[in-house]
This record gives structure tokens, C-alpha cells and sequence, in this order.
């Protein structure tokens, strides 16, 4: 295989759902990797910690705390573990993320399994236009998810990206049953809780499910509320163009969610 080959380009991970708004959350990686630049190296799950996995790369075989080293980029020990339930799970937008502000987009990016979270949608719409999704606790729910190694450098400036609407807690691995691709345990990780709670589907009164067809969700949300279409509508290609451009009519839309008996306040996880 060539570095042509694992360029996120040639795999069809290079979207970028902050700047295409109606492709949210972006494609997530599907197989343990490393983000490195614009090329996604698969790493070889195998006893002995993340650290101590293989890398799949042109020369010897390396373990991925000897190719971080390589490239002057801190260890798995001196690195976070953050759980993405949307965009953050997408190579192409973490890049893009980090990127932007000149920080190194070298991150070990993992689909962990877990227990105990759901996936619903945040009450608020965001800078890029969309509607994010937001975890909530859901008891005997069984999923994967992202989880990337964030640097001391890269942690601050993804939680620069989520805030005010977010509010990054830590979640314990035996709680939520965390369990890597080698069959060891993750002691644990982070994850951005909505501070705005989650939106409820009027005919359920449960979390509205989050993390599909973005330009379904918003025209779904248009069609339920008269006030919501006069301020964003039509459709939801106008409703991320007119969010995108002014922050008056997101904060706007953002209340009538409230408004609209729509909000559940689940800001917390157990």
C-alpha cells in the first residue's frame, strides 16, 4: 500500500461537516488508525496497551509509541482519551479542527465498545449551521464509538470548538463497559455532555435520536413548528445557510426549541 493510498482523501475521509454543514456528523473511522497529517495509518490491536500496537507503515514494523516518538509527538501516556458521539469521530473534520489553528493532527483514533449512552440531539444550533448530537444516559444500551488521543496541546483547542454548548466530563470505563479492539478494558475517557440538554421527539417524549440524515432532522424540525420555518426555513439547505452567517438567528432558533416544549434538560451522565 502507498502513503497515496491512506491519504483521507483516496478513503473517502476527508469531509469536513463544518464546512459542508448538511453531511453531519461526517464518516468516522471504522478500524483502529493513526491520524497523522492528511494520511490515516492502520494500527494492529494487540496485548500491552494502545501504545504498544502496531503500526502500519512503510519499513519496519513500529509500535505506535515509537512512531509518535518518530515524529516528535507525545506518548498514549501523556495523551487523553476523548469518546466522539459525533463530528469528532470524522478524521477529515478532526483535522480540519487542528489544523486551522496550526496545532499537529497526529492522533490515535479508536472505535472503543461501550454501554450505557445514547445518542440524541443537542438543543441548540450550532456555529456551522447544524444541529449536533449530544450523549445522554440510556441503561442497557450497547455501541461503539470513537475515542482519539488527544496531546496537551490538541485537548484545549477541541475544547475550544465545543464550547459554550458543551462541557467535556469524564466517564469511568468499568461503568460504561469500555473495551478496546484487543479486548482490554479502557479505564476511561472523556465526553462533551450538551449543556443545553437534548431534543425530545413530540410524539414519544424520549431523546429525538441523533447522528443521522442531517438535512432529515432539520426539515423534520421545520415541518413541526410554524415559527421555526418562518425564521430558517424553507428547507434545510436555507436553514444551515442562514444559521451559518448569523449568530442572532441561531441563539434565536436555539430559544424556540425551548419554546417549543422540544428541550429535555439531561445535562449530566452518571
Amino acid at each position: 500500500m502507498t502513503a497515496q493510498d491512506r491519504g483521507l482523501a483516496a478513503l473517502g475521509l476527508d469531509g469536513v461537516p463544518a464546512l459542508q454543514p448538511l453531511t453531519y456528523p461526517g464518516l468516522p473511522v471504522t478500524a483502529p488508525a493513526l491520524l497523522t497529517g492528511t494520511e490515516l495509518l492502520p494500527l494492529r490491536a494487540g496485548p500491552g496497551g494502545l501504545g504498544a500496537w502496531g503500526v502500519a507503515a512503510a519499513g519496519a514494523p513500529r509500535t505506535l509509541d515509537d512512531v509518535l516518538g518518530a515524529l516528535g509527538q507525545a506518548p498514549v501516556a501523556g495523551r487523553h482519551p476523548v469518546l466522539a458521539v459525533g463530528s469528532n469521530a470524522s478524521p477529515g473534520q478532526l483535522a480540519h479542527k487542528l489544523g486551522r489553528l496550526g496545532i499537529p493532527t497526529t492522533v490515535p483514533m479508536v472505535p472503543v465498545r461501550l454501554r450505557g449512552l445514547g445518542i440524541g440531539c443537542s438543543a441548540h444550533i450550532g456555529r456551522a449551521g447544524y444541529v449536533a448530537t449530544a450523549p445522554y444516559a440510556r441503561a442497557g444500551e450497547r455501541r461503539t464509538l470513537v475515542v482519539s488521543w488527544l496531546d496537551p496541546a490538541q485537548l484545549p483547542a477541541v475544547d475550544a470548538t465545543e464550547l459554550p454548548n458543551y462541557r467535556r466530563v469524564p466517564l469511568s470505563g468499568e461503568a460504561y463497559g469500555m473495551t478496546l479492539p484487543s479486548g482490554e478494558p479502557l479505564t476511561g475517557a472523556s465526553v462533551y455532555v450538551s449543556a443545553r440538554g437534548v431534543l425530545a421527539d413530540p410524539l414519544t417524549g424520549l431523546p429525538r435520536p441523533g447522528g443521522g440524515d442531517q438535512a432529515a432532522l432539520l426539515d423534520a424540525l421545520l415541518d413541526a413548528s410554524a415559527p421555526l420555518r418562518e425564521l430558517l426555513g424553507p428547507d434545510a439547505a436555507t436553514w444551515v445557510r442562514r444559521a451559518a452567517a448569523d449568530p442572532e438567528l441561531r441563539a434565536r432558533g436555539t430559544l424556540l426549541f425551548a419554546e417549543e416544549g422540544w428541550v429535555l434538560p439531561w445535562t449530566d451522565l452518571p
